[in-house]
Formats: structure tokens, C-alpha cells, sequence
């Protein structure tokens, strides 16, 4: 008889991009076989009618599994998984708040904290003290705690004494696709001549420090991202979209028409100073693109010091002129990313550690 896996607090399947959803798709995809997998799965993100996916039960929620709703989303995915299923993954704190209940059923409960939501800038501090709660409560009451970064792996041992597993996160799913002519005239681009980045649209990613250093330069930036989901993003958009070489996009969720935006940049621009391993720098690893990210620790680890870093607006914009008077060896710095990435970022090694866990 299968183990049954439960996975719970994501926008669950499928799967469309970031770190969560891909994540969800390559559990599903390779351990389906395995074990019985059932994927607590947003209303909001559902399709209407799919009860499977590749090998995976869904079991939908009619809750957003971002923002407020998330506590009570993860709560109530919590409890039902509690009377069917024999391990619990747990994707996040924000729920967290109900293991003291959710241990009373004896279940295994895998939690993978991601980064410390807690400190994200756009919760105030009645939030950020819930969530900090939250996490104390999910690092403390889990079975096994997953570090998606060593940096990680080293906060929660210093913050609650706690050891954990490191699994970070694969990117080898991304593809390197031509630069087609539709795209050239499109986008006004040449083949490695421009620069790019896609991220959520949130403060602690430095959206405006990157803007602020791109705005004046001759190079043209293809930032792609949630532009609408915030009053935060609206403002930047705005106050940005009247310079040119500025392409600010909406989300794309065809991941060929991403990578072929993407894989084509001269710099890979990332500029996240909150979480873990990201895996949007993963997946640019892999792509073997020059990664030009912010100088923060997680970072420095998950490129293993081989990336170029700024810390602020002038140091972004000095490397912005390297880049545009050729300075800057970007094949060399790539293809280092990639092979660092083959080593470690493959969702084959992934999984694995996960297999292992359940």
C-alpha cells in the first residue's frame, strides 16, 4: 500500500512559475508512481474540472492561498489532510498557528519555512508578529524542517536551536530558446544585449533601486512581474513607465515565451534581499546567463561567490557601464553559474532529498 503524501500551502496545481509551483509539478510529475500525492489547491488558482495531475490528487479550497485567507486556507488543508493522509509537507508558516492541534493527530509534518516571511517589508508589525509566531510554532512542533539555503540552515539553528535538511531548489526544467524576429521587433532587443529580470513586485526585491540605477543608462531592461497584485507595484509602474528602455511586463506564465525573453539577456539582474535559495537565480544558473545579484548572503551562497554583486544604486549602475563598454566577461561568469548549477539545481537531486524525507 502507497504512503500518503499530503501538500499543503501553495496556490497548489498546476503549477505555473516560481519556486512553490515548480517545486509542485516535479513532486507530482516523479513520485506520483511512489506514493498516493494529493496537492491542497487554491479556488483561485484551480482549473475547473482537473482532478489530477500528473499522478497527483487535488483537493480544492475555496481560499486564496496568499495574503489574509492563507492562515485559514493552510488551517483548514491542515485538518483535513490530518484524517487521510500519513505525511503532511508543509510549504510555509503562515498556518502554523494550528500544530499544536494538527500534532494531536500524530501525523509526520515535513515543513519547508521558505525564507522568513515575517521580515518582508510590506507587513506591518501586528503581521510581521503573528507570522514570526507562526514560525516559531512550525520550526518548533515539526518533525523535519527543510533549509532551502545554508544561510538558512543557520538561522533557524541559531533562532530556535533547530537542525534542518538542505534541499533547495532545481531550475534545469528552464530552456534556452532563440531569439526569434518577433521578439526583436517587439521588444526593440538584440541577442545579449539587454538586460533582465522577473521577480514578484514587492520592496524587499529592491524594484526601485533597480530602476533607479536603469533609467538613465542606454540599456534596455525587460522586468516582468505582478505589476497589479499591489498598490506598491502600480505606484513603481507608473512612476517608471515613461522611460524607455524600461519594458516593465505583465506576468507570463508560457514558459517558453519567459525563457525566450529570458535566455537571451546579456545580464540576469536579481535583486531579492529576503528568503533562501530563490529560484528564479537558480533557474538563471542554469541557463548559464551572468547573474548580477543583490549582495545579500543568500545570494553569495547560492552562487557560491561567483556572481557579480551590487549594494546599492551606484554599484548597480557602475556594473551597468561595464556591461555597456564590454568589461564584463559574461560568458566566463555563465558558464561557471552553470556548471555550479548542474551540480547542485537539478530537480532530479531535488526530489530525491525529498523521497528520501518521506
Amino acid at each position: 500500500m502507497k504512503k500518503k503524501i499530503a501538500v499543503i500551502g501553495t496556490n497548489g496545481l498546476p503549477g505555473r512559475y516560481g519556486g512553490w509551483d515548480q517545486l509542485l509539478n516535479h513532486l507530482s510529475l516523479m513520485l506520483s508512481d511512489k506514493y498516493e500525492i494529493i496537492v491542497y489547491t487554491s479556488s483561485y488558482n484551480a482549473v475547473k474540472g482537473l482532478k489530477v495531475y500528473n499522478g497527483a490528487k487535488i483537493k480544492i479550497i475555496p481560499l486564496k492561498a496568499n495574503g489574509a485567507q492563507s492562515v485559514l486556507y493552510d488551517g483548514i488543508s491542515m485538518l483535513d489532510a490530518c484524517f487521510k493522509y500519513d505525511v503532511l509537507l508543509v510549504l510555509g508558516t503562515s498556518g502554523c498557528i494550528f500544530l499544536p492541534l494538527i500534532k494531536l493527530f500524530n501525523k509526520k509534518i515535513v515543513l519547508n519555512p521558505d525564507g522568513a516571511e515575517w521580515k518582508r517589508g510590506k507587513w506591518n508589525k501586528y503581521i510581521k508578529s503573528f507570522l514570526k509566531l507562526s514560525e516559531k510554532l512550525g520550526v518548533k512542533l515539526s518533525d523535519v524542517i527543510i533549509g532551502d539555503n545554508v544561510v538558512m540552515q543557520e538561522y533557524l539553528k541559531k533562532e530556535y536551536n533547530k537542525d534542518s535538511v538542505l534541499i533547495e531548489y532545481g531550475g534545469d526544467h528552464v530552456q534556452n530558446v532563440e531569439l526569434s524576429t518577433e521578439a526583436k521587433n517587439k521588444y526593440k532587443i538584440e541577442d545579449r544585449k539587454y538586460a533582465f529580470k522577473v521577480c514578484r513586485i514587492e520592496p524587499e526585491n529592491n524594484i526601485d533601486l533597480i530602476l533607479e540605477a536603469f533609467k538613465d543608462s542606454k540599456l534596455t531592461l525587460i522586468l516582468i512581474g505582478n505589476w497589479n497584485f499591489s498598490s506598491y507595484g502600480k505606484e513603481i509602474r507608473n512612476k517608471y513607465r515613461d522611460f524607455k528602455n524600461l519594458m516593465l511586463l505583465d506576468p507570463i506564465y508560457e514558459q517558453k515565451t519567459l525563457d525566450e525573453l529570458r535566455s537571451n539577456c546579456g545580464i540576469y539582474i536579481h535583486g531579492h534581499s529576503v528568503g533562501g535559495t530563490n529560484p528564479a537565480l537558480v533557474e538563471a544558473m542554469n541557463l548559464g546567463l551572468c547573474c548580477v545579484a543583490f549582495g545579500v548572503n543568500y545570494n553569495i551562497e547560492t552562487t557560491e561567490n561567483s556572481a557579480i554583486y551590487f549594494n546599492n544604486e551606484n554599484d548597480l549602475k557602475k556594473i551597468i557601464d561595464s556591461f555597456i563598454n564590454n568589461k564584463i566577461d559574461t560568458q566566463k561568469i555563465g558558464n561557471e553559474l552553470k556548471s555550479l548549477a548542474l551540480k547542485r539545481y537539478t530537480w532530479d537531486n531535488i526530489i530525491s532529498k525529498y523521497e528520501k524525507l518521506f
